[in-house]
């Protein structure tokens, strides 16, 4: 039984040890005979993944911010509903080539320079506020290692790397109150039982006050405003920083918080 559990559980010790990769390389197949869909691929069977699961899923809950295990999470059980995002991408022109040319956000592929001298209001402007003010970086992404589909490898990693401009778009802080908002919106947005189950628990951790707020307003806002937008990984943010973000939400349908959460 130790013996099992011990090769069981390796992948997730791989996860731990490797580093990510370069976050301006996009996603593509691995060379021939190597095993590898990806280069952070990471081979694991239904046993290991049934265990990654539940682990991942036990310390999520524990601790949101383990988001290393968010991460194991989201690609331990999303395979169907990845499968939809690929496809509502398919059907769009706009997310079509998001996933012919693999964009990847990070700091080494931001111009901040650029996004600096935009001018207020605009999204790459506004993005760029909203990094600075809540101290987050797009860096912290984990890679994708343990999907066995390289295309939808590469969707779960575009949905990591687009959710601090689900933030900038629904005008929400990093705070636990925000990030549940923000979970609610990409639950019925995405389907992804990480995000379900993001919406469902996340709110054990917060007070009275703010779970009668965020129930009777906050929690309609967002599923509102979730199934009126588009597909919101259908957008080229790389390519709309010019645009202003007030704009861009009228194109949306997304409409203004019914109150403002501080950072």
């Amino acid at each position: 039984m130790v013996t099992l559990l011990r090769g069981t559980l390796r992948p997730l010790r791989l996860f731990q040890a490797l580093p990510g990769p370069a976050a301006d390389v996009p996603l593509r197949a691995a060379s021939q005979g190597t095993g590898l869909l990806y280069p952070e691929h990471i081979p694991t069977s239904l046993l290991q993944k049934v265990l990654l699961t539940a682990g991942s899923a036990g310390m999520a809950l524990y601790n949101p911010y383990r988001h290393d295990m968010v991460a194991v999470l989201g690609e331990t059980t999303g395979c169907r509903a990845l499968r939809v995002l690929r496809d509502q991408m398919k059907r769009d022109s706009e997310g079509a080539q998001i996933l012919q040319e693999r964009p990847r956000i990070s700091l080494s592929t931001l111009d901040l320079d650029k996004l600096q001298s935009l001018p207020e209001g605009s999204l790459g402007r506004e993005y760029l506020r909203f990094l600075d003010v809540n101290r987050v970086s797009p860096d912290t992404r984990a890679p994708t290692r343990f999907v066995d589909d390289e295309e939808l490898a590469y969707v779960i990693q575009r949905y990591r790397e687009v959710h601090d401009m689900l933030h900038t778009l629904l005008g929400m802080p990093t705070n636990i109150l925000g990030e549940i908002v923000v979970k609610w919106f990409e639950a019925v947005q995405t389907g992804l039982p990480m995000c379900i189950l993001g919406a469902l628990f996340g709110p054990i951790r917060l007070s009275a006050q703010h779970l009668q707020v965020l129930v009777s307003e906050l929690v309609p806002w967002a599923v509102q405003n979730g199934r009126r937008a588009p597909c919101v990984l259908n957008l080229y943010y790389e390519r709309r920083w010019e645009q202003p973000l007030k704009a861009l939400r009228e194109e949306l349908g997304i409409t203004d918080p019914p109150m403002h959460i501080k950072a």
